[in-house]
Order: C-alpha cells, then sequence, then structure tokens
C-alpha cells in the first residue's frame, strides 16, 4: 500500500492528521507544516521530545529589560498556574491555532501591561481573529481573578507589573519550545499540561516549566 502523502513510498505508520497510513519519511517530513496532527499522536509526542532546537540568544531575547527571576516565579505562582491554563485551555478550544499565534496573543498582551505600566489604558489587540480570542480569554481570566483575590486572601496585591513578569516568563517559554514549523504545536503541547493536571478548582501544582 502506497504513503497516503506521497503515493509512493511504502506505509510505516498510520497518521491521525490524515486518517491514512503513510511512510516515515513524510511523518518526518509533513509533520506539523501540511499536516494538521494531533497532540496525542505518539510520534508527535516523541518527536516533541527529542526535537534539539538552537539554543537562546540571550541578546536576542524579547523584553531583556522585564526580570524574572525564581523568587518572583514562587510568589507569583497562583497566577502562573491561571494564565498556563488559561492559554493551554483558550489554544485548545480556538480551532486552527499554532504556537505563532499563542505567541502573537502574547506580544500583545505584553504591550497592553507595558503601556499599562505608563499610566495609559490602551489594548494591543492583534489583528490575527485566533491570537485575539486568546488575547481577550486571558485578560479575562486576570480580570476575574483580581476581582476574586480579596474574597480568598484578604487583600488585592496583584499588580499589573505581576501579570507583565509572567506574560513574560511563557514568551520566553514559547521561543525555547516551539520549533518554528507552520502547524507547529509544541509550545501549545506544552501549556496542556497546565490544562490537563488541574482544574480551575484545585489548588495550584509546581510549574513544570522551567526559564529558559
Amino acid at each position: 500500500m502506497a504513503c497516503a502523502i506521497c503515493q509512493t513510498r511504502r506505509t510505516r505508520r498510520f497518521c491521525p492528521g490524515v486518517r491514512g497510513d503513510i511512510c516515515s519519511i513524510c511523518c518526518g517530513t509533513e509533520r506539523e507544516v501540511t499536516v494538521d496532527c494531533p497532540l496525542d499522536c505518539p510520534y508527535l509526542e516523541d518527536a516533541h521530545r527529542h526535537e534539539r532546537r538552537p539554543p537562546l540568544d540571550p541578546e536576542q531575547v524579547p523584553n531583556r529589560d522585564i526580570r524574572v527571576s525564581e523568587e518572583f516565579m514562587v510568589s507569583n505562582q497562583e497566577l502562573c498556574m491561571l494564565l498556563g491554563r488559561v492559554l493551554g485551555r483558550s489554544a485548545l478550544e480556538t480551532s486552527g491555532a499554532v504556537d505563532c499565534d499563542v505567541q502573537e496573543a502574547l506580544d500583545g498582551l505584553i504591550q497592553t501591561y507595558r503601556t499599562l505600566e505608563k499610566g495609559v489604558y490602551y489594548e494591543s489587540i492583534p489583528p490575527n481573529s485566533l491570537a485575539a480570542r486568546i488575547f481577550r480569554d486571558v485578560q479575562e481570566a486576570v480580570a476575574e481573578f483580581r476581582r476574586e483575590e480579596p474574597r480568598r486572601t484578604g487583600m488585592s496585591h496583584t499588580r499589573d507589573a505581576d501579570v507583565l513578569g509572567i506574560l513574560v516568563f511563557f514568551q520566553r517559554v514559547a521561543l525555547d519550545r516551539a520549533n518554528g514549523r507552520k502547524r507547529g504545536r509544541a509550545f501549545i503541547a506544552t501549556l496542556s499540561q497546565f490544562h490537563s493536571e488541574a482544574s480551575e478548582d484545585e489548588a495550584p501544582a509546581p510549574s513544570p516549566l522551567i526559564l529558559p
């Protein structure tokens, strides 16, 4: 039987993305390029585990003036877990969303909170409709988090700078995890850990991520 993609080579595995049998070469070259691969595909999971990405150049990392220390992450763990869950859930529920859409949403959110720090309220909503939906989901979650904070803790202490720092953290994780493929979702796969491991009603678990 010929590969469902190249129609030439012999098949080696079933591809849930094309719902047919394909060869191993097409699996490697077309994965997340021309094929929308489901995140639970074992071959995709294995590929994400073994992908070798070039190390991040510190000089090329955006928003280098924002320091995201381990102490900062520990003190804002609840906010980090919330934003990780919201980003993961929104990306998974937004049909067609890929890593670059989440990254575009993060870029807009970071620009919005940078503006807020200057005392100006202006939302930098991405023109991309997929990124815009993720952007709005995060904004709604942050607003709800802040409304509920006094009830949970007796005071409101989450600053715009705290939200900005967590957003920059996820932006750096995205740069570290995204593989650059046209339909790549390696970063979304990382975010899905937040979405699958902790529901909104559960206490936040330690972040599975490390700072790049």
